[in-house]
């Protein structure tokens, strides 16, 4: 999940003030972790407290509070960084009840998820869970679900040609766009919809991790987690990441985050 975090990051100063080109320095002094890298975390967490729960994947009311009060907690723990309006008022309530959002907030949370289950199944189960505790719109499920199953693909070895025949066929996106008709009309859309296909779009263009980044952001609009989402496959199929930006990443995420990054990576990043 290291480079869902990263994409955010690099993304974070983009967000607001979109570059449409892939040539741009990739860190400043401004940049930062986001609400998506926080909740891409709190994601990780759950999964790994999964050992605590035996009946995690055959359990769904459990699993579902599981993603439920890690997002809670992380939200918490981590506010003012740049939470939508629904969640907020999600985080604030003692309730667990849902928003029927239709937000890309649950495509780039679910990224560890396609590192961690064995099974496209699995995958697909998971992600829907994860995502379903705030985001209950089709279209929110749908673009969770997507994303997870694009990571699994590509960590078990399946080409950028068996990923977008499976994403095209399964949830109905059209990857055939290419960036350069996409990017001069392309104004900020925070829908699964308007996001998730452009993402995985600028990973199957792309020919580097740091490529797929470049790329992402060179669309404009959401950029970080536009970013994150594309970073997310990006390092599952190259799985090599240049180490100064791992480097320069770590700098900016504080313990805590490093400390669930780095339990997560030593279990399933590798697999």
């Amino acid at each position: 999940m290291l480079g869902a975090i990263i994409g955010d990051v690099i993304g974070s100063r983009f967000e607001w003030h979109n570059v449409k080109t892939v040539d741009f320095k990739l860190f400043n002094s401004q940049s930062r972790f986001t609400d998506d890298t926080v909740m891409t975390i709190a994601i990780a967490d759950a999964i790994l407290n999964k050992e605590h729960h035996k009946n995690f994947i055959i359990d769904t009311i459990q699993s579902k509070r599981s993603y439920a009060y890690k997002l809670k907690e992380y939200g918490k723990k981590y506010p003012n960084v740049g939470y939508g309006r629904m969640f907020e008022q999600w985080l604030s309530s003692e309730e667990l009840k849902p928003y029927n959002s239709y937000g890309n907030g649950s495509a780039m949370r679910v990224s560890p998820i396609g590192f961690a289950f064995d099974t496209l199944e699995d995958v697909m189960k998971e992600a829907k869970r994860s995502a379903i505790v705030t985001h209950n719109h089709r279209e929110g499920i749908k673009g969770a679900q997507a994303v997870a199953s694009a990571v699994f693909l590509a960590r078990t070895g399946k080409s950028k040609k068996e990923i977008k025949d499976f994403i095209e066929k399964k949830f109905r996106y059209n990857l055939d766009q290419r960036l350069d008709d996409i990017r001069p009309n392309y104004k900020f859309d925070s829908s699964c919809k308007g996001s998730v296909p452009q993402a995985i779009i600028a990973f199957l263009e792309s020919e580097s991790f740091e490529d797929a980044i470049r790329k992402a952001i060179s669309i404009g609009g959401d950029s970080d987690t536009i970013a994150c989402i594309t970073g997310g496959i990006a390092q599952a199929y190259y799985r090599e990441i240049p180490g100064f930006i791992v480097d320069r990443v770590r700098l900016i995420l504080d313990s805590g985050l490093k400390r669930v990054l780095d339990r997560f990576n030593d279990k399933y990043d590798n697999k």
